[in-house]
């Protein structure tokens, strides 16, 4: 598998300063403070119904906060027109499906929109850009298929290989592992980490968030609850009143890299009680 880390034109970090995010009248998520350093990863992490893929679509420019702003290589995303924004911040929604009137090449060549003129045609770099792509994730000869065709995991597979065939320095993916068997949710993190980009990713395995992210923030009760490299954050105290479930870091005797083994189940901690 070839995987080119110089597709992006840049690196850049992403900040949100005192962003709250809102549906309507109800705050879903607010105080979130965070800095993610150019090309490195983070992970959003929290129970179901926590706010994962609100704060994610704002930290994307998809919404407006509430309050506060994100800034990525030191602009106001939000301030952005919509083209500059889709150079800069590529987004993998967690159901997202590509079209069926598509074949797999058109599908992930959409990827290229932003980039081009309102009257160019597919020239070879651009097809060689989707080819790079679908090789990146496991479907170089499928290009001439049609998505209907494929399985729930090839096509979550394509709408990856569209993301990163749109070349921006941020790369935003709610619970990319979804709809992936085993094999696939490893090589996917394999691919992840070769990215030179900056990447934001809810996620609900802890233990890949431990061994593939460099920090993880999380959030419950409407707020940030903490933030930090995960072997720092991942403790049992977090896992306890934010996950309700007993677990240890352990080292891999044959890899030396760490794990996270999660040993049961602990009663749910009430309402706002979380971390206090």
């Amino acid at each position: 598998m070839s995987v080119r880390t110089d597709a992006a034109s840049y690196v850049a970090d992403l900040r949100a300063n005192g962003v709250a995010c809102r549906r309507g009248s109800r705050t879903i998520v607010s105080g979130v403070d965070v800095t993610i350093p150019a090309g490195t990863r983070m992970a959003v992490v929290g129970p179901n119904g926590a706010g994962k893929t609100t704060l994610l679509r704002v930290l994307a420019g998809l919404e407006t906060p509430a309050t506060g702003a994100v800034y990525v290589g030191g602009a106001d995303l939000h301030a952005m027109r919509a083209r500059q924004r889709a150079r800069t911040v590529a987004v993998v929604a967690q159901e997202e499906q590509p079209s069926a009137e598509l074949t797999v090449a058109e599908a992930v060549g959409l990827g290229r929109t932003p980039h081009r003129n309102p009257w160019a045609a597919g020239a070879d770099a651009e097809r060689e850009i989707v080819a790079d792509a679908l090789e990146m994730v496991g479907l170089g000869d499928a290009g001439g298929r049609s998505c209907i065709a494929l399985s729930g995991g090839e096509r979550h597979r394509v709408v990856l290989a569209r993301a990163l065939a749109q070349q921006t320095p941020m790369l935003v993916l709610d619970e990319p592992t979804n709809h992936l068997d085993a094999a696939w949710r490893l090589r996917l993190m394999r691919i992840l980490d070769k990215l030179d980009r900056t990447i934001v990713a809810a996620m609900h395995d802890l233990d890949l968030v431990l061994r593939h992210f460099d920090s993880v923030a999380v959030i419950a009760d409407g707020r940030l609850v903490t933030h930090g490299p995960p072997v720092e954050v991942l403790d049992n105290r977090v896992l306890r009143d934010v996950f309700a479930v007993d677990g240890d870091i352990i080292t891999h005797p044959r890899t030396g890299r760490p794990h996270l083994l999660l040993t049961d189940a602990t009663p749910s901690p009430p309402p706002g009680r979380t971390l206090t």
